[in-house]
């Protein structure tokens, strides 16, 4: 179950397809986490309308763009290895332009354009507008850079290229940045303070998708909870927002309403959440509707009250279990997954303790479990000492991975004997005679094609299971495909 999100969808090349009357090659990567993969389908629209149709020859390529994580320093390394290659075959290809989108950008701009100058420009995740301009900036010899950070920036205006789509599945950005501070992170650094994107706009992409016929779509966000509309602007500054603009305002709850009522035959999913935005009336709405997947991504990152504290976490153990509980008593299908951190500064084996007795609590269905990396730019590289043995962390990580595991075990045995509704969005890994799909919890469930193909809901009688995989045989198509 120890896997990093960079790891789990490390290195994806994004394809398009391609306008006939553009000339210009463009090969782009992403790392890091799905708002990543988000963004890099806005800048590949953004340049096809400069002329550029994708590639996944690296050799051919006129521009070279990854877009770049910076969350753990494993993900950062990985791209610097990345960049030396690009930069290898530059050497051969003297037209060839390379590029550093994303969180990367931002933190090491002047080193990758001034010191190594392994790059020709860098664009933080609030200037892709600006990318046409720099390029003409490349051309024109001089250093190109914006990573400059917005106030009103969501890209609402921007249709999404569909990048290496399976047609069933896309991602919705509804939020950009974060007010959190949690101290180990550098996303409000990278990426901004929060804002909102303007609901219709995300209504009126939801219909271009339904149109193309996608099943589901992921509303993205940092922190997609506290998603708040009230005519743009950063979320601080709500309070300062007129009568009128906060009489009229939407939250998440409405959204996800709105979002679940238009489009009864599209499945919704979102992510990310934080536990002190989740209320009892945002559960409500998940219940109500069958379209509405019963998962919620729910990162704790540690099960010691001081340890959390020490993070700038803004809930407690407590209120997290209660919220559990909640979650588990109002929607009991409901799965809930985990973020945790192994090895955090001036972490005691009884906070690693405490840890591990709030997962068996909780019993999460899977997780994404880290080991501390030290970040530069964050609160807790510049108060923390980070004191922890790395042997020592290594050992607390595969504590929490192994009883990770058990639990996962638990949870897909429960479904054993039952029958589970499954949008097929794949050919299984281990099987071309098999069909992959995800059910409502997020887990995927395998089965034999027979009649049924891609893009279809199906209903799997589960007869069997592995700590990850759902087996099954399918019994027939659910209500959920369109008529």
């Amino acid at each position: 179950m120890e896997k990093t999100i960079d790891e789990s969808k490390q290195g994806q090349k994004l394809v398009v397809t391609n306008k006939k009357e553009n000339t210009k090659k463009l090969y782009i990567e992403s790392y890091g986490c799905a708002m990543n993969f988000a963004d890099s389908e806005i800048v590949a629209s953004i340049l096809t309308n400069q002329g550029y149709n994708t590639t996944t020859v690296l050799e051919e390529a006129d521009l070279v763009l990854v877009n770049t994580c910076s969350i753990r320093d494993k993900a950062e390394q990985t791209i610097r290895k990345r960049l030396e290659k690009y930069n290898a075959v530059k050497r051969k290809n003297t037209k060839m332009k390379v590029g550093v989108l994303g969180c990367m950008a931002e933190r090491l701009k002047t080193q990758f354009l001034e010191q190594e100058k392994i790059v020709d420009l860098v664009v933080g995740p609030d200037a892709y507008k600006d990318i046409p301009n720099l390029l003409k900036e490349v051309e024109d010899g001089r250093d190109a850079i914006n990573v400059i950070l917005s106030k009103e920036e969501t890209y609402g205006d921007i249709a999404p290229i569909r990048l290496n789509s399976n047609g069933v599945s896309a991602f919705v950005s509804i939020t950009r940045g974060c007010d959190n501070m949690c101290t180990f992170c550098v996303v409000p650094f990278t990426r901004g303070r929060e804002r909102s994107r303007e609901p219709q706009s995300i209504l009126s992409e939801i219909k271009d998708l339904w149109d193309n016929g996608f099943k589901e779509v992921t509303l993205l966000g940092q922190n997609v909870d506290s998603y708040l509309w009230y005519g743009g602007g950063l979320k601080k500054d709500f309070e300062k927002a007129s009568n009128l603009a906060k009489a009229t305002a939407i939250d998440f709850e409405q959204l996800l309403e709105m979002v679940a009522t238009n489009f009864p035959k599209i499945r919704i999913r979102f992510s990310t959440s934080n536990p002190q935005d989740m209320h009892v009336s945002l559960l409500n709405t998940i219940a109500k509707h069958n379209n509405i997947c019963k998962h919620i991504h729910l990162p704790i990152q540690s099960g010691s009250n001081r340890i959390l504290k020490e993070m700038n976490r803004l809930h407690t153990r407590e209120a997290y279990l209660e919220l559990i509980d909640k979650i588990y008593s109002i929607i009991p299908e409901c799965s809930v997954t985990q973020d945790m951190i192994a090895g955090f500064p001036t972490e005691t084996e009884n906070d690693h303790l405490d840890t591990l007795s709030l997962m068996k609590a909780v019993k999460y269905s899977f997780g994404y479990m880290y080991a501390y990396s030290e970040r530069p730019g964050t609160l807790a590289e510049r108060k923390l000492t980070d004191d922890v043995l790395e042997e020592t962390k290594l050992r607390r990580l595969q504590e929490i991975v192994d009883l990770q595991r058990n639990h996962s075990a638990y949870r897909t045995n429960e479904f054993i004997g039952k029958t589970v509704e499954v949008l097929i969005d794949k050919i299984s890994k281990k099987s071309e005679k098999q069909w992959s799909g995800r059910n409502s919890q997020n887990l995927t469930v395998v089965f034999p094609k027979e009649n049924y193909t891609i893009g279809e809901f199906v209903l799997v009688k589960i007869n069997s299971c592995t700590s990850g995989t759902l087996i099954g045989e399918a019994i027939g198509y659910s209500e959920m495909n369109r008529n």
